[in-house]
Order: structure tokens, then C-alpha cells, then sequence
């Protein structure tokens, strides 16, 4: 029988309890359980052929747990980045790594273009003005006209950069490698950020997480940006380096940053951003949404198909082969 341990700790318990039901219903055969925090884990793991979570699931705990999973022969992340799991030594090298690429462009672009726009009109400045009951008119600003830089050029971007074009807003790209993509102005490399951080009004952080991405969005390209711009990210939090930010922040050297992603998730209760009235927080919420269950379970069901079927060769959305 094959064994299969859902870990969702960060998911509601509506939204673990869902996707039991629906491997459990669709698989009779698979032995399915559920853990929902991570003193529940220890039952299962050791045993556990396939592990549904997300990599930020794991987070700092993802050494222990997958270093447990000497079964492993799939971990299926129902989120499109894979960081700790690929880049956990303790992965087996037999195991198999998806994700569920191809999804989140239009929920990430509605969650870039709430955050500019409530930077861009001030929503934080009226939602605090409303609390105290003050009426107060002021001039905000629009998006027509201005620059968004882009940081990571794949299926997200690829949606988000038509929308904001169609704002009337000049769109870069940035990337590692050399393309044209429709609805962008033009691209930039990766290595060249630095140069051109500062004609963005708001940068829109969507790269993977890798060691050539980490904390390269450090004091010095903080410094290089302009003092009315606008952080935006909805990638990890390892990318941008958070002293810095704080610092750049705390000292107004940029407009603001709004933070869907955290190097420590959930975001301890004593840290700096929650106190800062130019950051807007989220938590990691970025692609979720109330159908985001029913969005994954496709694709849980047609690999997972494949995979009890024993067409290893025809599942989508690999990102790791398993080695033999």
C-alpha cells in the first residue's frame, strides 16, 4: 500500500481536511493522512511513499522532516516554489519533486496590483484615518506613467506585465537570461539590476529563491533605488536581505515595501515590520485564495494517477527526477 502524508500546517483546517478527503475518495488505495502541525508528523513520515506540502510548509523545519522520509519517493508541493525541499540535503536522492507551475499568474497579478495601488493612493494612510474618524483629503498618486520593474520572468510575469501595461505603465524585465516577452518595454539581465533599480517606482520581486537569488536585494541596490520607490514582493523572503530593508525603511530611503514573504514564517510577533507604518503585510497569501484547493486538486489527481499507474515518465510539472 502506498502511503501518503499530507502536511499543510499553514493551510485552514477546511482546506487540509479537503484535500484528505479528496485523495482518500479518489485513491481508495493509498493509505492518505494529515498532519496539521508539526508534533503530528512523526507518526507518518517514516513510512510516507509521497509528501503533499508546501515548501514554505517546511520551512526551518524541513532538514528534520524530510530527513525522517526514508521512503520518499515524491514530495508534491501544491505551490510553485520548491525551496526547502530541492535544496534540503537530507531529500533522498531517489525522490521525485513536483510543483503546480503554471497557476498563480492571475492571483499574483491581482495581488502586485492591490499592493502598488495601495501604495500608489495611500490605503494605509485612509485606513488609519478612518480608524481615528479624520477627514483628510490629499493628492495621491497614480500608476499611469510610472515604471515597474519586474524581477523574475516566468509564467507570473508573463501575465502580470500585459496588466500593468494596460495601466499605462512603462514595464521592465528582469532576468537571468536574454528574451523578449509581449507586454514588456524592454529587459534587463539580472546582473545589469543594480544599474537600473533606480528608474523603477515600484519593483515587483517574483524570482525563484536560489543561491544566486539570495539576499541579492541587499543595501546597495536599497541605496540605488529612488526615495518614492515601492518594494513589492511576492516571491520568498530570502531574497531581499531583511536588516537591510529594515534599516532602508526605518531611515525612509524608499516609499515602502509590501511583504508577502518572510525569511521566518509565520513572522515572529517582535519583528520590526509590524510596527512600520510605510510596510503593508501579508501573510504569504500571494497566489492563495478561497478556491486555491479546488484549483490544485487537478493536478493532484492527474499526476497522482500517473504515479500509482507506475507512468512516471508522463507526470507534469517536474521539477526533480528522482534518481535510480
Amino acid at each position: 500500500m502506498t502511503n501518503v502524508l499530507i502536511y499543510l500546517p499553514m493551510l485552514p483546517e477546511s482546506d487540509r481536511q479537503r484535500c484528505l478527503a479528496f485523495i482518500r475518495q479518489e485513491f481508495p488505495a493509498v493509505k492518505a493522512d494529515l498532519a496539521a502541525k508539526l508534533a503530528e508528523v512523526d507518526p507518518y513520515i517514516a513510512d510516507a511513499e509521497i509528501l503533499v506540502t508546501f515548501g514554505a510548509h517546511l520551512g526551518l523545519d524541513a532538514e528534520s522532516i524530510l530527513g525522517r522520509g526514508k521512503k520518499l519517493k515524491w514530495v508534491l508541493a501544491l505551490g510553485t516554489g520548491v525551496d526547502h525541499i530541492t535544496d534540503v540535503p537530507a531529500l533522498r536522492p531517489q525522490a521525485m519533486v513536483t510543483n503546480m507551475h503554471g497557476m498563480h499568474g492571475v492571483p499574483m497579478t491581482e495581488a502586485a496590483l492591490l499592493s502598488m495601488l495601495a501604495f500608489a493612493r495611500e490605503m494605509p494612510r485612509m485606513l488609519r484615518n478612518q480608524e481615528k474618524h479624520h477627514w483628510e483629503r490629499y493628492g495621491g498618486r497614480m500608476l499611469h506613467g510610472k515604471t515597474v520593474g519586474i524581477f523574475g520572468i516566468g509564467a507570473i510575469a508573463e501575465v502580470l506585465g500585459p496588466v500593468c501595461k494596460a495601466f499605462g505603465m512603462e514595464v521592465v524585465g528582469v532576468t537571468s537570461s536574454a528574451r523578449q516577452v509581449s507586454g514588456f518595454d524592454r529587459m534587463v539581465l539580472r546582473d545589469d539590476l543594480i544599474k537600473a533599480i533606480g528608474q523603477f517606482d515600484h519593483f515587483v520581486i517574483l524570482t525563484p529563491l536560489t543561491p544566486e537569488t539570495r539576499n541579492i536585494v541587499d543595501a546597495k541596490m536599497l541605496a540605488a533605488m529612488k526615495p518614492t520607490a515601492f518594494i513589492i514582493n511576492l516571491a520568498r523572503g530570502g531574497i531581499v536581505d531583511e536588516p537591510a530593508l529594515i534599516d532602508a525603511l526605518h531611515n525612509r530611503r524608499i516609499g515602502g515595501a509590501a511583504i508577502d514573504v518572510f525569511v521566518q514564517e509565520p513572522l515572529p510577533a517582535d519583528h520590526p515590520f509590524w510596527g512600520m507604518d510605510n510596510v503593508i503585510l501579508s501573510p504569504h497569501i500571494g497566489a492563495f485564495n478561497a478556491d486555491y484547493t479546488s484549483q490544485v486538486l487537478p493536478f493532484v489527481k492527474e499526476n497522482m494517477t500517473r504515479y500509482l499507474a507506475g507512468d512516471i515518465g508522463n507526470m507534469i510539472n517536474v521539477v526533480k527526477k528522482g534518481e535510480t
